[in-house]
């Protein structure tokens, strides 16, 4: 027991560690989160869909997780955009295709590897309008997800031109008052674990 609780508490220091260590260096995340919402549409509507959409950078891979739910209409097809004037504000045009996206449904998962390095992974529009090459779209779409300007998008036949959208941000970093919380939980389990060997 004392064993895993050791283990336990070692893994969630270090979840919330790496994060701020690479911020304290300068060094940006690879790791974007969005929720995905009606109201958050360029033409805000009252959908009660949702989708919560991890966007993990490996290198030249983007994975993306976005499980959805409620949806009004039915899946016709799914983007992420890039890029708008500003974070959370503004339409863009679409930069990668997700496709795989499972098609008329209204609850469901999409689960992809895209692979950033690869031309056909783009858009042919944005790819043109970076330079006409991967390396460009690859830039440009790096630089999105640092400022808060690219979105994942989920269009339905109720809503073709999108039911439900969500920016993708980088997770937020733990406050001063959530260290002292976790601190404690670790003093917490290493005194039971204390206890119990004895």
């Amino acid at each position: 027991m004392k064993r895993v609780l050791s283990v336990l508490a070692l893994a969630a220091a270090s979840s919330l560690a790496v994060p701020a260590l690479a911020r304290s260096r300068g060094i940006d995340t690879t790791r974007f989160q969005a929720r995905a919402t009606g109201t958050a549409e360029w033409w805000p509507n009252d959908s009660p869909g949702t989708a919560v959409a991890t966007v993990d950078l490996e290198g030249y891979d983007l994975l993306v997780d976005m499980p959805f739910s409620g949806l009004v209409g039915t899946t016709i097809d799914a983007h992420i955009h890039c890029c708008t004037s500003a974070p959370g504000s503004g339409a863009a045009p679409v930069a990668l295709p997700l496709v795989g996206l499972p098609i008329g449904v209204r609850d469901g998962n999409y689960s992809a590897t895209l692979q950033l390095a690869e031309n056909w992974t783009y858009d042919p529009a944005f790819l043109e309008s970076t330079g006409g090459t991967a390396k460009g779209g690859f830039l440009t779409m790096v630089r999105a997800l640092d400022a808060g300007t690219a979105y994942v998008d989920i269009h339905t036949g109720e809503f073709p031109n999108g039911e439900i959208r969500g920016f993708l941000v980088a997770p937020p970093v733990p406050e001063p008052a959530e260290w002292a919380l976790l601190a404690g939980g670790l003093a917490s389990l290493w005194g039971i674990g204390r206890n119990r060997r004895r």
